[in-house]
């Protein structure tokens, strides 16, 4: 079977590895790390894994967690790492991780790098073959991220959402679906997305350095077409990965 990119264009290799291992996927506000780690999961058939998502599954299920942390978030306070420890061990845990799984969002802090360290060592190396993590940053150029997000515009009716640089309405200004004018959300402002990268940068670097120092941080070109940047992360993984 042959390893392709979502497009189905491009064969990474003939055969994908028996286990990929851990993947530490980071990347700002709008450099596609979403888009990117969805086409990965569909190549390698391992589960992204977001803190978001984890919070608002233990809400949902109202768990013991799920519960404190709501109480927290309904009183705009952040969800300590405390709480977030148990949830992030318990999905790392499952039978869809044994593979390997891509964390996206997670960790943000050089504490929380070192907790999941200790979890790897500790616990979850015997189910992933022993498999180093990867660490991947997706690099773009600050006034192209400021582009891609300044050019954002939503539908206020359906919620679709377009940019205008590179996913424009047929109208301008005019939503493809219902005709509603276009708006620009307050968060995608240039102001307050200025402030969103700097603080990312603030508060990446030391983490970063962190995996640069054991030789694990790998950094992609974001700024290339989207195909292009599929098939070198999925080459990153692919090489990071054990064989049967």
């Amino acid at each position: 079977m042959a390893l392709k990119v979502s497009t189905r264009a491009d064969a990474v290799s003939k055969r994908p590895p028996a286990s990929v291992g851990p993947v530490i996927l980071m990347g700002p506000p709008g450099v596609g790390k979403g888009t990117q780690a969805k086409r990965l999961v569909e190549i390698f058939g391992i589960p992204q894994i977001s803190t978001g998502d984890l919070l608002r599954d233990h809400v949902a299920r109202g768990t013991e967690l799920g519960l404190k942390a709501k109480t927290l978030m309904d009183r705009g306070e952040l969800v300590p790492d405390e709480l977030m420890y148990p949830m992030v061990a318990e999905r790392l845990k499952r039978a869809d991780c044994n593979r390997g799984f891509i964390l996206d969002g997670f960790p943000r802090t050089r504490a929380q790098a070192e907790w999941l360290e200790a979890q790897l060592n500790d616990q979850l190396f015997d189910n992933q073959c022993r498999i180093p993590p990867v660490v991947i940053t997706i690099s773009v150029d600050y006034n192209e991220l400021l582009k891609r997000l300044t050019g954002r515009r939503q539908c206020p009716s359906c919620g679709r959402i377009y940019n205008v640089y590179s996913q424009p309405p047929r109208v301008p200004g005019q939503c493809d679906v219902d005709g509603s004018k276009l708006v620009t959300r307050h968060d995608d402002s240039e102001e307050v997305i200025s402030e969103r990268l700097k603080r990312y940068e603030q508060d990446t670097l030391p983490l970063k350095e962190f995996y640069r120092a054991q030789g694990r941080l790998t950094e992609v070109d974001g700024g290339r077409a989207v195909d292009e940047v599929t098939t070198d992360l999925a080459r990153i993984l692919e090489r990071n990965g054990h064989r049967l």
